[in-house]
């Protein structure tokens, strides 16, 4: 079975079935149990058993409470019951617009002939005459939602034979690697690593994780650039490696990952000392290095090393002259150079980048996208709707800068939570969203199944995106790579 559309999480989703119609495995497939509140699972619990209806009053009284508290809490609620009695959705309807969740319903629509061949098969088959009266109820319902005020009405059909019940999901193919890397980074998913072991080898561990990245079909691989890990990702002791040296072991055990950093801040990194170590990473790697450069956030690091943190506009116009300094140097000859910004007596710099290195500009503040329009390649921005709309932005500078709107990068950082099941999902929220709310972290970072996130990636990629690095909060080594395989080539 397939809805139309992917469905909205967190959210109420109630249920519109006949028995028979499938409704309880279609929600038990795609929501953890604990999410889905069932009538007849709650006739068993204050009951003899699901089907003793004498239980019936207090079992829906147990549902009502339980709809309540859950909306109360902004969770994914999944009310599990025929969906026919009109009061009880108006009510159900009016808690999620009161807890600020969008609400849906799910029409399962199967045929009459597969229900009542399903009904026969139960060991305590719902009579005939109240099966008829389930299905003329639930057809005349149908009829009548979208005047209700649902944000959507979706409507799931049987699977045709021979059908995956799952078939609207994009295939997750097998990349093919001279597309790879004729493609760059347009249109592609990037691993970002931030988080590294303490207590094993960690030359072994990343080229087990780089490793699974290829194999996964990823485009690239991408490493933060700090002195001290930043507190978002860890602890200060949890080790950081210092990037331009790991990316450059990489380069030596991968053959086709796109390899550099998110971002190296202009603050403590020369921009000629960069724009050395990527192009030497150029020419090491056979051409797949990529600079990410930014103006530098974090006070503490600085401190620490003993370096000067400028004020904000002093950090920005480091990033506008580094920017200027780095395409001076890889540009071809050794000739002088002076710029808006730079004067530089000459530009030496071998070995040469294999071939042109994009650079991607970090930060979504007004003056940094209207730099990264200028001298950069591309802009690098949260995926959130409020980065989206810096994407937006940063186009349109691109074009007022008079440079050609579709070869820029426009890429976000993405920051899901991945788990194998909605379960696994929900268990990883709940190692890390320390004090906040559990559905507000859920909803923050995505929390579901891979294939979900694969969605969502391809919805970014309809909406303009080329490029997603994608920094899953519970990577813990290769394995958990090779389970982000649907992610991988969602833009592909």
């Amino acid at each position: 079975m397939k809805p139309t559309a992917p469905l909205p999480d967190p959210a109420l989703v109630v249920l519109v079935g006949a028995s028979g119609s499938g409704k309880s495995t279609w929600a038990l497939t795609r929501y953890r149990a604990a999410e889905v509140v069932s009538s007849d699972a709650l006739r068993a619990v204050v009951g003899s058993g699901e089907h003793d209806l004498d239980a019936s009053t207090d079992a829906f009284a147990v549902l009502e409470a339980v709809v309540d508290a859950r909306l109360r809490r902004r969770l994914t609620t999944v009310v599990d019951t025929l969906g026919t009695d009109a009061s009880r959705r108006s009510r159900w309807l009016a808690a999620a617009r009161a807890a600020g969740l969008p609400a849906v319903a799910v029409v399962l629509d199967s045929p009459a002939a597969l229900c009542r061949e399903r009904n026969r098969a139960r060991e305590r088959a719902v009579p005939a005459r109240v099966l008829t009266g389930q299905l003329a109820a639930v057809a005349s319902v149908r009829d009548t939602l979208a005047a209700e005020g649902w944000d959507a009405v979706h409507v799931v059909t049987p699977a045709a034979p021979g059908e995956r019940a799952d078939a609207d999901r994009r295939p997750v193919g097998e990349p093919d690697a001279a597309a790879a890397r004729s493609a760059g980074l347009r249109r592609g998913v990037v691993l970002q690593v931030s988080r590294f072991p303490a207590d094993t080898d960690l030359l072994d561990w990343l080229r087990g994780v780089a490793g699974a990245a290829e194999d996964a079909g990823f485009a690239g691989l991408a490493l933060m650039d700090h002195l001290i890990q930043i507190p978002q990702v860890g602890r200060a002791w949890d080790p950081i490696p210092e990037p331009w040296v790991t990316l450059g072991a990489l380069a030596a055990s991968t053959t086709r990952l796109h390899l550099g950093t998110l971002v190296s801040p202009v603050t403590f990194r020369p921009a000629g000392i960069t724009a050395k170590a990527a192009a030497t990473l150029d020419a090491l790697s056979g051409g797949r290095a990529f600079v990410g450069v930014g103006a530098g956030w974090w006070e503490r690091e600085h401190a620490a090393y003993g370096l000067p943190f400028p004020s904000a506009a002093q950090r920005v116009d480091l990033l506008e002259a580094g920017l200027e300094t780095m395409r001076a140097l890889w540009a071809p000859g050794t000739k002088p150079y002076a710029g808006r910004r730079v004067s530089l007596p000459e530009t030496t710099l071998y070995p040469r980048p294999v071939g042109e290195l994009p650079v991607l500009v970090g930060g979504g503040g007004e003056r940094t996208l209207r730099v990264a329009a200028r001298l950069g390649d591309g802009c690098n921005v949260p995926s959130d709707a409020a980065g989206l709309a810096k994407v937006g932005r940063y186009l349109n500078h691109v074009a007022a800068a008079g440079r050609d709107r579709d070869a820029a990068l426009a890429t976000v950082l993405d920051l899901p939570v991945v788990g194998a099941d909605r379960d696994a999902a929900w268990s990883a929220v709940e190692r890390h969203r320390g004090r906040t709310p559990a559905a507000a972290f859920a909803e923050r970072h995505h929390a579901g199944p891979p294939e979900a996130h694969r969605e969502r990636l391809a919805r970014l990629a309809d909406a303009g995106i080329t490029t997603v690095f994608l920094a899953p909060l519970d990577l813990r080594g290769p394995d958990d790579v090779l389970a982000l395989a649907p992610l991988a080539t969602a833009l592909a």
